[in-house]
């Protein structure tokens, strides 16, 4: 049994809120005791779409202000350069995921686009498990979204139906391993990216398997492509292929109208907004008040280290809050705390996620705010969001068990990640 002792305020979820303690049954018959004098808790937060691989590659040459035609090509001479390997994906995921817990991130949804081209099934399970076994290893959650990216629609499926049939527990419910530490989902990049024989045939292996559906549209760059290429917007071409439904989330959605919104909304779509990506690559902001007002849910993700270069949900949360008054009125600082609890958690069907009310999965944040940075603060949780950008957590809490303690890595040492990763880039780059 873990206690979360003494807290300044407890954020429940974006509704509730009190003072004091938080229990949470991690089914050990020992007693352990966080002390939260001086700190807010909040649930775990939930990093709705990353990719991971890409935290290797920060800051490229060629890859800021940059059209996404030259970005593209630009990060796929970085991977080859490199090598697709498990090693390399196993770091890569290792120092993504040790990012996203020192920032209190207790989920992360990758959305991984990018495979060799000639590997087979099994090939691209090992690269998956890899990427597995890098964060459940260091105590996190999360989603492998089996992604594509110009693949042969037949390999991109075979792929997926290979993954889930190798990685998921036999007792796994739409998707989700039984302790909740591994969900499998699809996604292709999107109709800029993918055809209709994609889009098809990863639906096929979702519908067999149980699995989510992710797929990213309408960034600026998204819609002009569809445009250019079949004279229709993003939403009408996935409305036809069937991937505007209840289990489909789609991320940026900058680029929206008023009817394609309400459209999102009837079909029950849920949404993922990405300021950290869109706002530097140029693609736009998304309206959330707008989707929100609608009744879209709205979760929040950082994207990928290159187009973002970092993986720090809270400082998007920050972003995400300062630029919606550019598109729309400001949103509160609870509306998008939620967005990166319970809104990330309801577009990955999760709802044990996100929050710390009953059915909790006993993920959890405890934020200090009793330094410099937060002195003369009124509200200490909006302050999460307005004050001291780029904030670490104290502890950090994922099923009742604790994986950072007061802002260290219990099951890691953040140096020895690092340094991992830069002699693997190293080796990799200097390869022939």
């Amino acid at each position: 049994m873990l206690t979360v002792t003494s807290a300044l305020r407890v954020l429940v979820d974006p509704r509730t809120e009190h003072d004091g303690d938080v229990v949470v049954d991690d089914g050990s018959s020992v007693a352990t005791t966080l002390d939260a004098s001086g700190c807010v808790v909040t649930a775990g937060l939930v990093n709705a779409h990353h990719h991971l691989l890409q935290t290797a590659f920060r800051t490229l040459p060629g890859t800021r202000g940059v059209p996404m035609a030259d970005w593209l090509p630009t990060m796929a001479q970085a991977y080859t350069a490199a090598g697709h390997d498990p090693e390399l994906y196993g770091v890569a995921a290792s120092v993504g995921a040790a990012e996203g817990l020192l920032s209190g991130v207790t989920t992360i949804a990758d959305h991984h686009l990018n495979w060799p081209t000639d590997a087979s099934p099994d090939g691209t399970v090992a690269l998956a498990a890899a990427t597995v076994d890098a964060v459940r290893g260091l105590g996190g959650r999360l989603v492998f979204v089996r992604g594509s990216a110009r693949d042969d629609p037949s390999r991109a499926a075979g792929s997926a139906d290979a993954i889930v049939r190798a990685l998921l527990h036999e007792d796994a419910v739409d998707g989700t391993d039984p302790d909740g530490r591994l969900q499998v989902a699809v996604g292709p990049a999107g109709v800029h990216s993918d055809g209709e024989g994609t889009f098809r045939a990863l639906g096929e292996v979702a519908a067999e398997h149980g699995l989510r559906r992710r797929t990213q549209a309408n960034e600026q760059v998204d819609t002009a492509i569809a445009l250019e290429r079949y004279g229709r917007r993003p939403l009408d071409l996935l409305e036809e292929w069937g991937w505007l439904a209840p289990d489909v989330t789609i991320a940026h959605l900058c680029d929206v109208t008023d009817d394609e919104i309400e459209r999102l909304a009837t079909a029950g779509v849920t949404a993922t907004h990405a300021p950290g990506c869109d706002v530097p690559m140029g693609w736009g902001i998304a309206p959330v008040a707008r989707l929100a007002a609608a009744g879209v849910p709205v979760g929040l993700g950082t994207s990928g280290g290159g187009s973002n270069d970092a993986g720090h949900l809270l400082a998007d949360a920050r972003l995400a809050m300062q630029v919606s008054a550019l598109v729309g009125p400001q949103l509160p600082a609870r509306q998008v705390l939620g967005m990166a609890t319970e809104g990330s958690a309801v577009g990955l069907g999760r709802p044990e996620l996100g929050h710390l009310g009953t059915g909790s999965a006993g993920d959890l944040c405890v934020w200090d705010v009793s330094g410099v940075t937060d002195a003369g603060v009124a509200d200490p949780v909006a302050g999460l969001l307005w004050a001291s950008p780029g904030r670490r957590p104290k502890h950090v809490v994922v099923g009742g068990r604790v994986v950072v303690r007061d802002g260290r890595l219990v099951t890691a040492d953040e140096g020895e990640l690092a340094a991992r990763l830069r002699e693997r880039l190293v080796g990799g780059r200097s390869r022939p």
